[in-house]
């Protein structure tokens, strides 16, 4: 049996990840217990950690809105629906991209790459008037199009996913072309169910960003009906009269999509999470 040593450097250490595990989920318990109280519970010192009771109303004018057009409902379906369709394309075109940038020999594949890669030095910000422009001449605006299609391929996707294939065995992918598999066989039934550990990882990633996303959304999406949950969470807590149990309300429902993504592929992602420290390439 072998013994932990034990060092002033590994206290301090235990130290500094206990502190940043605790400044990590102090604001999510706070979310869920501050949900669960009416307003004056809430902004009440000391704050009470254990709610007295489930405020069942603040869920219900969440849901509701302050307005009562329940426009909540269409503005989270809307997130699902974007995100998941941007999630499914990032992952299917990130894949195939890296998949022949990291198996296939041709002319200019470096020069490819470095383009790809070069495109993440640029903010968002820095092209989002011309993105705007472009989307408002081919008549994108209100349209699920207009939040999709800017966000259909990510560099860091082909990025990832090309890491990842790069030590994939040549001569496995040999033997299936002797068998007579043919490339998009060979693809969608040999290389892809090999990648779980990145898709998982790269389909977390991606459904936060656009989870998350409330910039191109402000810009594109004028109507209610075609706003997505970072829109609705601003406008309702803009409000003169915001009830904060409400207000958390809200944020509990609009994270409960991601945990349940991350924990349901949560073994799959912290084993993707080494996909840069153990392949090189």
């Amino acid at each position: 049996m072998i013994k932990q040593k034990f060092s002033p450097l590994n206290v301090l250490a235990g130290l500094i990840l206990l502190g940043a595990l605790v400044f990590t989920l102090v604001p999510i318990l706070f979310m869920f217990s501050a949900s669960m109280m009416p307003a004056k519970d809430i902004l009440r010192m000391p704050f009470r950690w254990i709610p007295r009771g489930f405020h069942w109303q603040n869920f219900a004018k969440a849901v509701a809105g302050n307005d009562g057009s329940f426009i909540f409902i269409r503005n989270i379906a809307n997130s699902l629906f974007v995100s998941s369709v941007v999630t499914v394309t990032t992952v299917m075109l990130s894949s195939l991209t890296g998949y022949g940038l990291a198996k296939f020999r041709f002319r200019g594949r470096n020069f490819v790459f470095l383009a790809i890669m070069a495109t993440m030095m640029i903010p968002f910000e820095a092209i989002m008037i011309p993105l705007y422009l472009v989307a408002t001449k081919l008549h994108l605006q209100n349209s699920y199009a207009g939040l999709i299609v800017p966000f259909l391929v990510n560099a860091f996707g082909v990025f990832m996913m090309r890491q990842y294939l790069l030590p994939f065995p040549e001569e496995f992918l040999d033997a299936t072309r002797i068998d007579g598999a043919s490339e998009p066989g060979i693809f969608w039934h040999i290389v892809l169910p090999n990648c779980a550990p990145a898709i998982a990882t790269l389909s977390i990633l991606t459904f936060r960003s656009q989870w998350d996303n409330l910039l191109w959304p402000l810009l594109v999406a004028q109507s209610e009906k075609m706003k997505t949950l970072p829109l609705y969470i601003v406008k309702f807590a803009a409000e003169k009269y915001t009830d904060e149990g409400a207000m958390m309300a809200v944020a509990v429902l609009g994270s409960i999509p991601m945990l349940v993504l991350f924990f349901s592929m949560s073994q799959y992602f912290v084993s993707g999470a080494s996909v840069f420290s153990s392949r090189k390439g």
